[in-house]
């Protein structure tokens, strides 16, 4: 209670349909979206799967956090366990390697620099971003492409200069950058589930 004896909760409650209506808005941009591009994501992962090569995922803030999360998908949730699953690595996981690119060089190649390092040729990028104009992810794009790598990418807002660069764009056309970063995450697991059923199948 305040001092006029309102309950604090009651004070900061979210009207009710302030959730209804971002359920309508998630559900609307699932509706829509066009899901050919997730099923290339989906079969390249599996033959990267199948010939050892690696999956590198970047992204900022939000996007970052999702990019670990689906590199665990990819490192055990694939297979549970029972067989080595998909080499992944999430190039915003290792605090003092950004901290050094960042200070030592450029915020805009602490993604581009390790692939510089680690990648190679065949291996692929997953880049998430709301925008599509993040410099860092930009330039890990033009890096992958120079290596040889394939690019994709699931965008949000407009997809920036990203979803022309990027050899596959999953782009979800919202101006809302939580349900971006949504469907990043509900792509990964699509994605993941479809692995898990095909990956003693032939492709």
């Amino acid at each position: 209670m305040d001092a006029k004896g309102v309950p604090i909760m009651a004070q900061t409650d979210f009207p009710p349909q302030t959730f209804a209506v971002y359920s309508q808005r998630l559900q609307a941009t699932l509706a829509q979206a066009d899901f050919t591009p997730v099923e290339t994501l989906a079969k390249a992962l599996l033959a990267c799967w199948r010939t050892g090569q690696t999956v590198y995922l970047c992204g900022n803030g939000g996007s970052a956090g999702n990019a670990i999360h689906l590199a665990n998908d990819l490192i055990y949730g694939v297979s549970g366990g029972r067989s080595a699953a998909i080499r992944a690595h999430a190039l915003p996981a290792n605090a003092a390697i950004l901290t050094c690119l960042a200070n030592d060089t450029d915020y805009s190649e602490i993604f581009s620099l390790q692939l510089k390092t680690l990648a190679r040729p065949g291996d692929i990028l997953l880049a998430l971003s709301g925008s599509g104009n993040s410099p860092n992810i930009l330039r890990a794009i033009e890096e992958a492409k120079t290596l040889g790598m394939q690019t994709f990418g699931i965008l949000g807002y407009s997809g920036g200069a990203a979803k022309d660069q990027l050899d596959t764009a999953i782009h979800f056309p919202i101006d809302d950058m939580q349900i971006s970063e949504d469907m990043q995450l509900i792509v990964g697991h699509m994605v993941m589930q479809w692995l898990m059923q095909h990956s003693s199948k032939d492709s």
